[in-house]
Order: structure tokens, then C-alpha cells, then sequence
């Protein structure tokens, strides 16, 4: 016959338990974990709040069987013996007895039914050092080395999916009604299809200027490859989420980027990326001659007006004609290329190149560099929306002289620019 499980006493710290636990917290020793002091008494606490739970079920339980107009009644339930498990906690790890009804109808709440990790204390952690970038392998190796907690790989995939609700609806959350300045560019990672087979995926990311100065990360979309059909698209979910007006746009130089742009916000100034463009041309040049062919496009963008930018690209044609490629690049972007020619120095220095989300970019970089592969679209997302909240909280002021540029995008858009007191 199953002894019946004696009801837990109060938990009480004597001299022994108390030199063990000082020596411990001085040594950085789990308290909480198999062999730490302080362990019986977290084991001893969730037993006993279980055997609580229990009781409380049991209780009500019975109560519905005696209001039931049943002929045939089942029998009252009651308790059916204990279980046992190890629970994981960011402290360490200890075995748990949980004790089970007759019916299995009993849902414990502070430490559920199949539930190995207590959440609280160790899932955030968890989640803060996949964000970090670190590999679910580097993840169970930390736990077992300073908590002396073994996870399993199986367990850490299910804590980290645990955020894909926290990125659907970091998605879809309304944003506000206008943007001053959105860059809009796109970068590339690999990641496992559904067969298994590597292949390349491409990040849409948005990132923009409210009225107030202050950056935020609009938007991050997945795709097969870079196009102005799937930009479009991204656009459209932009305008669903509330974005009625953007006043400027910075962009590569991909072919009908602009357009797309047209056509969901027709009033929006593009700005194609100075920095994009010069890339492209020094591919069609000699490597001998790229240091003399730079030097000699500086004039054209650093020009103090448009009319003295077209005279200096003139100079260079006269020049650099066997370049005709490069010529004819710059020409037939010229008014995508030119348009920050039309603003002030302090606004002009934010939207010539895309250097902002190039900044942004290097930051996720930094944190996805040691991924091989990816093993679904889902796991990027997860880690870009990490990466992404950790870096918005860095960003605690607004753009360097933000007031003065708001006041001259107040003078050239007039109404569509939102003052903020």
C-alpha cells in the first residue's frame, strides 16, 4: 500500500543551512538549485502550494457533483498519489513531486502539467540571450554551466516560439500618421526551406523619423528576393497601419522603386542613396583609375545647388566619356539623385545617402553574423524583432538638430508637417 504523502511542514533555516547559503552567495553559487541551501525551500513552497491547488479543485469539484441531478454518480474524486519531475529554474534544477486527482481533471496553475521550466525566472533569460544572437546550442551549454540546469534543445525551441505572437503582432501594430523621413532598404540571409535546402531570403526593412525626431523600426518583411513589386506591397501594409503621408523617402537605386513609392504616396519626394550610386559606377571602371574617377564625382553631389551639380557632371562626361556607362547612370537618375538639393544643409545631410539604416543594419548584423543558416523565415523574424526592440531602446534622443530641420520641413511641406510642442 502507497504511504500517503505526509502534509508539508513549514521550512525552517537553521545554522547549518544558513553557513551553506553565505557561502554560496559569496562563492556565486546557485541558492535555489539541487545542492544549493535555499533549494528545499523553493521545493518545499511549490509542493505545498500544489497540495493547495489540489485541495481547492477537489473541493469545488465536489461541489458540482452534489448540485448535478445525475442518477448515476460517478464517485467523488480525490487524490490518486504524486508525480515526479525536474524543474528547471534560473537558480538550478531539483525534482518535484506534484501530487494527481483520480479523475485527471486536476490543471495545476502555478507550475502546470508538462510544464519542466519555470518560466518566470529563467524563459526571460532565455529569450535575452537567443536575441543576443547565441545559438540554442551556446544556450543550454550556458545553463549548465552557471545555473546547473540541463535544457534540451526541443525545450528551448518551444521557449523561443513562444515570442512569434509578440512578433505578429509587432507586424501589424498601428504606426503613426506621418513619417518625416523613411528609409526603406533590404539585406539578405540564408535560411532552409521547406525541403531543407539553403537558400537566400531577402530582409525588407523600413525605418523612419516621426514629427518628433525620434527613429523608429517600421516594419520587417521576408521575401524570396529584392523587387519594387514586393516593396509595393510592403508599402500598402504601411498604409493599412495608419501611414497616411511620408514627406521624404530614401531609397537604392532599384528600378522602379520610385514608382512603386508613387503610387501609394503620390506626394512623397525620393531621394535615391548617393553612396548606391557611386558603388554601381565603380564597377564599370578600372580599378587603376576608380581613386580619379571618385575624386572627380565628388564636385557633381557636393555641389551647394543642383544647376552647379549638372555643371560638374557635364566636366566629367567631357573627361570620363569612355565611361559612357556610368555617364548615362547618373543622367538618367539625376532627378531621383539631385532631389536633396532643393533642402537645407541640416536635412540634406540626413537623406543623400541611406547611411541611417545602413547603421541599423550593421547593428543586426552583429547579432546574426555567427548563423549559418536560418532553419525558417519564422527564426529570422524572431531574432530581427529581438535585435531590433533592443537596439530601439538605445535610441533614447532624437536626430542631431532635430528642431531646426522640423521647422524648415514645417516651411516646405507646410500642413503635412506635424509640429510637436
Amino acid at each position: 500500500m502507497r504511504k500517503k504523502k505526509e502534509p508539508v511542514s513549514d521550512f525552517i533555516i537553521d545554522a547549518a543551512t544558513g553557513r551553506k547559503a553565505l557561502e554560496q552567495f559569496r562563492t556565486g553559487k546557485p541558492l535555489f538549485g539541487k545542492d544549493g541551501a535555499f533549494g528545499p525551500m523553493l521545493q518545499a513552497f511549490l509542493e505545498a502550494a500544489l497540495e493547495g491547488e489540489l485541495s481547492a479543485h477537489l473541493s469545488e469539484e465536489g461541489a458540482a457533483d452534489d448540485m448535478e441531478d445525475d442518477p448515476k454518480p460517478r464517485g467523488a474524486n480525490r487524490r490518486n498519489g504524486h508525480n515526479s519531475k525536474d524543474l528547471k529554474t534560473g537558480e538550478g534544477s531539483f525534482s518535484l513531486t506534484t501530487p494527481r486527482d483520480r479523475r485527471g481533471s486536476f490543471e495545476p496553475q502555478i507550475v502546470k502539467k508538462r510544464e519542466t521550466v519555470l518560466a518566470d525566472n529563467l524563459e526571460e533569460r532565455i529569450i535575452g540571450m537567443y536575441g543576443l544572437g547565441m545559438s540554442l546550442r551556446d544556450i543550454s551549454s550556458h545553463l549548465e554551466e552557471m545555473y546547473g540546469t540541463s535544457v534540451s534543445h526541443t525545450t528551448l525551441s518551444e521557449i523561443t516560439d513562444r515570442i512569434i505572437p509578440r512578433v505578429r503582432e509587432w507586424q501589424h501594430r498601428p504606426l503613426e500618421a506621418v513619417y518625416c523621413i523613411v528609409w526603406l532598404d533590404a539585406m539578405y540571409f540564408k535560411v532552409k526551406d521547406a525541403e531543407g535546402r539553403v537558400v537566400t531570403r531577402c530582409l525588407y526593412n523600413i525605418l523612419g523619423i516621426r514629427a518628433d525626431g525620434e527613429k523608429e523600426v517600421l516594419g520587417a518583411y521576408v521575401s524570396e528576393a529584392e523587387g519594387a513589386r514586393f516593396w509595393l506591397s510592403v508599402l500598402t501594409d504601411l498604409q493599412s497601419r495608419g501611414v497616411q503621408d511620408v514627406l521624404i523617402a530614401c531609397i537604392d537605386n532599384l528600378s522602379g522603386f520610385d514608382t512603386a513609392i508613387a503610387t501609394v504616396f503620390p506626394k512623397c519626394d525620393v531621394q535615391s542613396c548617393i553612396v548606391h550610386q557611386i558603388r554601381n559606377s565603380l564597377r564599370y571602371v578600372a580599378a587603376k583609375e576608380s581613386k580619379a574617377v571618385m575624386a572627380d564625382l565628388k564636385p557633381v553631389y557636393r555641389a551647394h545647388t543642383k544647376e552647379e551639380g549638372e555643371l560638374a557632371l557635364d566636366s566629367f562626361e567631357q573627361k570620363w566619356s569612355k565611361y559612357d556607362i556610368v555617364v548615362r547612370s547618373w543622367r538618367n537618375n539625376w532627378e531621383k539623385l539631385s532631389a536633396f538639393f532643393k533642402y537645407p544643409p541640416a536635412i540634406r545631410k540626413l537623406i543623400y545617402t541611406t547611411n541611417t539604416i545602413e547603421g541599423y543594419h550593421r547593428q543586426l548584423r552583429k547579432v546574426t553574423k555567427t548563423k549559418g543558416a536560418f532553419p525558417n523565415d519564422m527564426a529570422l523574424l524572431k531574432l530581427i524583432y529581438l535585435s531590433s526592440i533592443r537596439i530601439e531602446e538605445k535610441w533614447t534622443r532624437a536626430i542631431k538638430d532635430w528642431p531646426l530641420a522640423a521647422a524648415q520641413l514645417s516651411i516646405i511641406f507646410g500642413g503635412r508637417m506635424p509640429l510637436t510642442l
